[in-house]
């Protein structure tokens, strides 16, 4: 890794000279050798692991959708124990209250007999939490996560509980069966950075996967990094510079994505009811960034903008009636602005 990859037209971001380059230097190897254990357990997710863990580079949130048994939990645990993580688990039933993910003040007693009320933190109390089948939940159980994961605080009993650092929910989805369950509005939706989506690996991935996981021997994954140093990184993330054509090509293709701007295709206006907002820009840019970081590059390209731009975009767009029916792609509308743009 070089300085030669910082963008002199720019006022996105900051690098702290030699030292960062210094840093950005240390921790590329890590996080190289971070995303291989993942992938020696998790085998066919190469894509995924890389979203996964620009993601949590970015200080972000994400909705994993895949059908059953794509190694959706084994992904989430795995990467909470190599980035040293502490990890917790919420499974979502239509029967869970609000206080079964945050938390419930009890009624405590002491050695003297004294009695007051005492917060028990729920689940939502982890440094990376797995969401799992979060459609299940009914719309007030969903909207206990909302404030979490937008301002890493539960409120209860009129007191504030910070939640621990750093703070990321991993939701899983089953995009196959839809009885019973509650999508998630489009409020909740946009809290997430990334949507990834799980595919069936190929041949080669599921040979290996057949003979690793059904053996006597379990493959275990190593521990190489902790809270601090995620944080660190997470910061650093922030800092490295991002060129002017970077930042109007994320621009260029957010806005183009909304109905009502002037720069939308017919084929835009005609298909898309709302269009991705600020936050989703907002996403793109830092993601792009985390990319840059996670490759040992020290800022990104258009490259990296076109990578992200459907895991980062697809579940910000709303389609109309019409489109829906007709059976029109979301991540096809965005590939196409995107061929167009970059």
């Amino acid at each position: 890794m070089s300085d030669q990859h910082i963008s002199s037209d720019n006022n996105a971001g900051t690098l702290r000279g030699e030292a960062d380059v210094a840093e950005a230097d240390r921790l590329t190897p890590v996080l190289q050798q971070i995303r291989q254990a993942i992938g020696n357990i998790v085998l066919g997710q190469d894509a995924v692991i890389e979203q996964v863990l620009v993601t949590v580079l970015s200080g972000g949130h994400a909705l994993l959708i895949g059908a059953p048994g794509l190694g959706k939990t084994l992904l989430v645990n795995t990467a909470s124990k190599v980035l040293g993580l502490e990890a917790t688990r919420i499974q979502f039933t239509p029967d869970l209250m609000p206080s079964d993910i945050t938390g419930a003040e009890i009624l405590d007693q002491n050695a003297e007999g004294h009695r007051a009320f005492r917060f028990l933190p729920g689940p939502i109390f982890g440094q990376l939490v797995l969401a799992d089948e979060i459609n299940r939940a009914s719309p007030r159980t969903q909207s206990a996560l909302l404030q979490a994961m937008a301002e890493h605080r539960v409120t209860q009993g009129g007191k504030d509980y910070s939640l621990p650092r750093p703070f990321h929910v991993l939701a899983t989805q089953n995009p196959i069966e839809q009885e019973g369950t509650y999508p998630l509005p489009e409020a909740q939706l946009d809290r997430f950075m990334l949507r990834i989506n799980l595919d069936f690996p190929d041949r080669n991935a599921e040979r290996r996967m057949l003979i690793q996981t059904t053996g006597a021997a379990e493959a275990q994954a190593p521990v190489l990094l902790n809270a601090d140093a995620l944080l660190a990184a997470q910061s650093l993330v922030r800092r490295l510079p991002v060129g002017d054509q970077v930042v109007d090509a994320i621009l260029n293709l957010t806005r183009s994505l909304r109905p009502e701007d002037p720069s939308a295709s017919a084929a835009v206006r005609d298909a898309v009811s709302f269009g991705p907002g600020p936050r989703a820009a907002q996403a793109l840019m830092i993601a792009t960034r985390a990319r840059a970081l996670l490759d040992g590059r020290l800022a990104p390209s258009l490259d990296d903008v076109a990578a992200l731009a459907e895991p980062v975009l697809s579940h910000r767009i709303g389609l109309g009636f019409g489109a829906r029916a007709s059976g029109t792609d979301i991540a096809g509308l965005i590939r196409a602005q995107a061929s167009v743009i970059l």
